[in-house]
Parts: C-alpha cells; structure tokens; sequence
C-alpha cells in the first residue's frame, strides 16, 4: 500500500514576506510593551540616609576601602548603596503566563494534529514492523 508523499501548503513569496513582518511586528511589540505600561523596571527601592557614614550604610572596613579607592565618600556611595532592585515575583503573574503558554502548546498540537498525522505515516508507517 503505497502512500503519496506528505506535501506541504505553498507559500507565495508576499505571504512569507508579511509572515516575517508580522513576526517582527510581535517581537517588537513583546519586547516594548511592558517599557510603554511602566511594567518593566519599576521594582527598584531606594532607600535614604540622613547621616551617611560607612557604618550606617552597612560597610565593613574593607568596603569601605575600596569605595574609597574609586573615590567615593560616604556621603556620594549612600545614593547607590541606597539604590536596590526588588526581585519579588508575582506568582499569578508566573501562573497566568504559565497558563497561556500551556494552552498555546495543545492548541497548536490540536490544530496542527492531520498535519503530523501525515508527516507521522509519511516516514514511519511503511507497512514493515521493526524487528527486535
């Protein structure tokens, strides 16, 4: 029983073309949406010194040293000793995420399901069975 062979949907060139813009598009829009909402980067905490010394900022001698061989006093270091990032994570946020990837996956795999059935039969369903 002779199968033909699986061939893929053509793709004119203007459809590949707008495929790879609108994939461009998306990165793009991925990428910079959450700078545009003010989602991204906003978890940094400063925090302010009235009386800056090495002490109050939590600097060991040598510490201290060192930020004084880059040429900074107390009182310039507190700004970026102050300065910190939150690296808290928003579990509902890593579940939605997680969610939408998951469901993109099936669908795909569901959408996709007659494709690799025939892509499947094509390669490894030739009426022989693999001796053990």
């Amino acid at each position: 029983m002779s199968r033909r062979p699986y061939e893929p949907p053509a793709q004119s060139v203007v459809g590949q073309i707008v495929d790879a813009v609108l994939m461009l598009g998306l990165v793009v829009v991925t990428l910079y949406l959450p700078l545009l909402l003010g989602l991204a980067g906003s978890g940094a905490t400063t925090t302010a010194y009235d009386n800056p010394s090495w002490e109050t900022l939590k600097q060991n001698p040598t510490m201290a040293a060192q930020w004084e061989k880059l040429g900074f006093t107390p009182d310039s270091a507190a700004a970026i000793i102050g300065a910190r990032f939150d690296y808290s994570v928003s579990w509902m946020a890593f579940a939605v995420t997680a969610l939408v990837i998951v469901v993109y996956f099936v669908a795909m795999l569901r959408w996709s399901d007659k494709e690799y059935r025939e892509v499947i039969a094509e390669r490894f369903d030739d009426g022989e069975r693999p001796s053990s």
